[in-house]
């Protein structure tokens, strides 16, 4: 088994017991559920960075990354530098974060959040909304076409955008349908955690033009940014990066800054 499946047998668990004593209608009754929400898609065609920062304490593999950072704090800091949205992942076992962050995210930003979350059930996608989200996360590594389907299709009646995310043709091939906003390419494999940019640049050219690219896992520098953009990538997720560094937001200025030298 590897640590994809593991996460999502955990996940399952996690989900199962989530239902059994908080019901969907407990979702639907947050203050939070009826808000208009942001595109994160419409950002990234209106920017020219197109940089998507992201929240996260620790993963898979690297143990640890920021455990004591401040989600508020980060949040704000990447809304002063001018990021198009922000990605806060919700996962705890794996990841160190929680859907709390992400109403902490939420009361402390107007920037596009996006949950990031191993989504495998609907009541995941309420309960985004219900807490914040602005855009939500399909992996199609762990999904049927059906589910995909299904689950960005209630996304989009709740009003929130859809980044799918793809890590080699055949699961491109099996995902591309309207309900979609924009089409990740993770160019980390996740079975084996090795990143190379090259995965995006293959299949650029097999994504149509209506959705938003966007390239995740492994852009670490502005040469990396430059280099995908010929390709038509127009979002860049950028985590690590900024989050192994006592000011994330700080960082991101700069980052930015040189950017649009």
């Amino acid at each position: 088994m590897n640590i994809l499946d593991k996460i999502v047998a955990d996940k399952r668990k996690e989900v199962e017991l989530k239902k059994s004593i908080i019901p969907v209608s407990h979702h639907e009754a947050s203050v939070l559920y009826e808000r208009k929400t942001n595109s994160l898609a419409q950002a990234l065609k209106n920017s020219d960075t197109g940089i998507i920062s992201e929240f996260k304490r620790r993963s898979p593999s690297k143990k640890s990354i920021n455990q004591n950072a401040n989600v508020g704090q980060v949040a704000k800091g990447y809304e002063k530098a001018g990021v198009c949205g922000m990605s806060v992942l919700t996962d705890i076992k794996y990841f160190g974060g929680s859907i709390e962050d992400l109403i902490l995210a939420r009361a402390s930003v107007k920037l596009p959040l996006l949950r990031k979350e191993f989504i495998i059930s609907e009541y995941q996608i309420i309960e985004a909304k219900a807490h914040g989200a602005d855009v939500i996360l399909l992996i199609a590594a762990i999904l049927t076409k059906q589910e995909i389907k299904t689950y960005s299709e209630l996304a989009k009646n709740l009003g929130l955008d859809v980044l799918l995310e793809v890590h080699n043709e055949e699961e491109l091939h099996k995902s591309i349908m309207p309900s979609l906003d924009m089409l990740g390419v993770n160019n980390r494999n996740l079975k084996t955690f090795e990143v190379s940019l090259e995965t995006s640049k293959s299949l650029s050219t097999l994504i149509p033009d209506d959705f938003v690219k966007v390239s995740e896992s492994g852009i670490s520098s502005i040469e990396a940014i430059k280099e995908l953009k010929p390709y038509g990538y127009e979002g860049f997720l950028i985590g690590e990066n900024f989050m192994k560094t006592d000011n994330p937001g700080k960082i991101a200025i700069e980052f930015i800054k040189n950017l649009k030298k």
